[in-house]
Order: structure tokens, then C-alpha cells, then sequence
């Protein structure tokens, strides 16, 4: 086992607020437990459950570091008991519950994956935490189809670039809403069959002309609020809503009688409190449905913006603008 510091630098909130409370620190190199790998983070993805968190919105797992960050890749350094895959020296990439903005960070073995041969170790940083969640909401509780239409909110973010990648492999038919016409071009680009700007034009409205009355088998939403009942009123007949996100409240006065009416499914799901036996059983797909793809570079994440890792506040403001197409970095310079 190679020698190992004994401090690291990490990011911390100091409270909760705007990017403003962002600072970071030096702390402890933490050891990994039982099941557990240490990673020396090369680089971390920035995403929106960790500006929640930050908020005060979306408190880390009980027992777990409250350092931010969901998905990380770099090199195996520490084993814990019982660990035999991955090995000393492997380079990873790993989905993890926090602790992903620092120099070294703690990972379930289990939900570590092997680097896609394509890739540098900062591309695939950038695709646990997208990856796990659309896999698991579009095909698993989404159970979308090939020839079947799926239209996915947010078209330009990390979710969203991933979800339209994937679903077009599939052989779905892809319809992607995003705020200019640059980001719906860039949607088309990844493989959307149509791309609506939301601040131009009703994406009800469009769904229905552009499936002549008939609808989306499957919506990808994570925008809540009004969106609710705008999107139930899309959905083909024996349609699926999966909320995986609320931008805007989750609180709301909708009319439930469309459920009924076409036989619809509303559903969601959250990735982070789960076991580390479920988040397995999703790497088991993605090993086998997903890495191949990015092996042979049908697939890939796309990189919008790179930052130190001491810039994280820098990197929060740049998400909260929405001004990003694709994913935003952190790099530690390991």
C-alpha cells in the first residue's frame, strides 16, 4: 500500500446559502472502511443536488462526510477489508454519497467502474451521477422502448445530455425542451429528433403537433411546479412521468383525473439514500447495457466547463446561471 498523507484539501459550506458560504480547508485523509476503496481524486462532477445541499435542501445520509460531491474518478490507493476488485492502482470512476470535492474520498467498491478506454479520467468523473439516475429512471421505472417517444426536460444539462445520448441508442424517439436556440441545437447534436425552447413556445402544444395528438410515451422531468400538470397533459395513453428533480416547488394543486382517464404512471425516485446493494444492481446494468457504448465512443459525456478544485464557488455560480451546455468539473491537479 503506498504512503499516504495525512491532510487533504476539501470544500466545505460554512452554513447554508449561496455560493458565497463556499470555502474550503485542510482536514484528515480519511481511511476506507470495510467494502470501502480511497480514491486520490483526480477530478469531481458538479451537480445540482450539490448546490441543494448547500442550500440547506439536501442534507448528506447520516454517518456520511458532509464535504460535497456525488461522482468522482481517480486512482485506488487504500483497500478496505474484504476488498479484492478494484485493486491497488486501478483507475476509477465511482459514485459516491459525499465527499467527492476533495483531494482523497471514500468509495463503496461496489460502485466503483472501470475508466471507458476513450476517456480521460476528467471526462469520466462526469458520469456516475448521470448515469446511475438516468439509466435507473428512463429504462428501469421509465420502461422505455425502442420506437416508443420520450421527451426529456432540461435537454442541455449533465441529466439532460445523457438521457437524450442514451434514449436515441435505444431507438427511441428523443424530444428535448431547453431555453435558447443554441442549447436546442446542441440537444439535436446529441441525437434529439426535435428540440423545443421553452421560453419560445409551449412544449405542450409542440408534443402533441409534432406526435399528431398522440404524446410522449415517457417524460424525464426535473423542473416540478407547473410542469406537473403540463406534463401529464403530454403523456401518450399508458404514458410515465418520472420526477426525478424540483426546480421549482413540489407542492402542487393538480388535476389527477388524466392519471385515471389514459392510464398513466407518475412516478421518481431519489439515488443518493439508497442501499449500497441497490446502487450495485444499477453499475451490474451499466457494466453491461452502458460501458460498452462508451467504450466504443457511441456515447459520451460532454464536458462544458472545467475548475480548480479551490474555485468550487466559482463552479456553483456558473450552474445556478444555467448558462452551461453539459457537464461542469472540478480538476485537483493530481
Amino acid at each position: 500500500m503506498p504512503s499516504l498523507p495525512e491532510t487533504m484539501r476539501q470544500i466545505v459550506f460554512a452554513g447554508s446559502g449561496g455560493p458565497d458560504v463556499i470555502g474550503w480547508e485542510t482536514a484528515p485523509v480519511p481511511r476506507p472502511g470495510p467494502g470501502q476503496v480511497l480514491v486520490e481524486v483526480v477530478a469531481a462532477g458538479v451537480n445540482r443536488p450539490d448546490c441543494l445541499q448547500r442550500a440547506g435542501g439536501y442534507p448528506p445520509p447520516p454517518g456520511a462526510t458532509a464535504v460535497p460531491g456525488l461522482e468522482i474518478a481517480g486512482r485506488v490507493v487504500a483497500l478496505g477489508e474484504g476488498v479484492t476488485s478494484p485493486a491497488l492502482g486501478d483507475e476509477v470512476c465511482a459514485l459516491v454519497i459525499s465527499g467527492g470535492y476533495a483531494d482523497y474520498c471514500v468509495a463503496e467498491a461496489p460502485l466503483c467502474l472501470p475508466i471507458p478506454k476513450p476517456l480521460s479520467l476528467l471526462e469520466a468523473a462526469g458520469l456516475p451521477e448521470n448515469y446511475f439516475t438516468v439509466y435507473d429512471n428512463v429504462f428501469t421505472r421509465g420502461r422505455l422502448a425502442k420506437g416508443e417517444t420520450i421527451l426529456v426536460h432540461g435537454g442541455s444539462s449533465g441529466i439532460g445530455s445523457t438521457a437524450i445520448q442514451l434514449a436515441h441508442h435505444a431507438g427511441a424517439r428523443v424530444i428535448a425542451t431547453a431555453g435558447s436556440d443554441e442549447k436546442c441545437a446542441f440537444c439535436t447534436e446529441l441525437g434529439a429528433d426535435e428540440a423545443i425552447n421553452y421560453r419560445a413556445a409551449d412544449f405542450v402544444e409542440e408534443v402533441k403537433r409534432l406526435t399528431d395528438g398522440r404524446g410522449a410515451d415517457v417524460i424525464l422531468d426535473m423542473v416540478g411546479g407547473p410542469y406537473v400538470q403540463r406534463n401529464l397533459a403530454c403523456l401518450a395513453f399508458e404514458g410515465r412521468l418520472v420526477q426525478i428533480a424540483f426546480l421549482q416547488p413540489s407542492r402542487v394543486d393538480v388535476d389527477l383525473l388524466p392519471v385515471m382517464l389514459r392510464r398513466l404512471t407518475f412516478t421518481g425516485s431519489t439515488l443518493r439514500p439508497r442501499s449500497v446493494a441497490l446502487k450495485a444492481a444499477i453499475a451490474d446494468h451499466l457494466r453491461r447495457d452502458v460501458w460498452p457504448l462508451l467504450e466504443a465512443g457511441t456515447i459520451r459525456p460532454v464536458i462544458h466547463a472545467t475548475f480548480p478544485l479551490e474555485e468550487a464557488r466559482a463552479a456553483h455560480e456558473l450552474m445556478e446561471s444555467s448558462a452551461h451546455s453539459g457537464k461542469i468539473m472540478l480538476e485537483t491537479g493530481k
